[in-house]
């Protein structure tokens, strides 16, 4: 049997507890001051994005920083990017990836929403990435390879 560590507060039960619980475990977000820069993190994740994309990475490398919608999304990309490669004989190669400009926007504290562009040999490519603090770190809450 567990002791209430203050007898005086009512306990709290059922679904109520339940509520509780989860509103107190699940991610909570941070505000802008409680996070790091996010521009290593954007260009770092970038490159990781396409390089994934490109069959050079391993997407669980990424797994941390996304949010599990994006893990989802961006894991039926690579297997279509797979297939395409497969389909055509083209093997899987690291591109020579350079990032150029990176353009960040915050809609509001604690959320940031940027374009980083990747420069390979062949072509440019705009990564958009949605960056929310929760847990006082960035993690991708959306991603789109254009």
């Amino acid at each position: 049997m567990i002791a209430n560590p203050n007898p005086a507060a009512p306990r709290v039960r059922g679904a109520a507890a339940r509520l509780l619980d989860e509103e107190y475990f699940q991610r909570q977000p941070s505000r802008r001051a409680e996070l790091p820069d996010p521009e290593p993190l954007l260009a770092n994740l970038s490159r990781c994005v396409v390089e994934a994309v490109a069959g050079a990475r391993s997407l669980d490398q990424i797994a941390r920083w996304v949010t599990d919608d994006v893990y989802r999304h961006l894991s039926k990309r690579v297997v279509l990017a797979a297939r395409a490669r497969r389909a055509t004989g083209v093997s899987p190669r690291r591109p020579a990836l350079t990032i150029g400009s990176v353009v960040v926007c915050e809609p509001a504290d604690g959320i940031i929403e940027a374009t980083v562009i990747v420069h390979d040999r062949v072509r440019t490519r705009a990564v958009a990435i949605r960056l929310e603090g929760l847990d006082r770190r960035w993690r991708a809450s959306a991603i789109g390879i254009l």
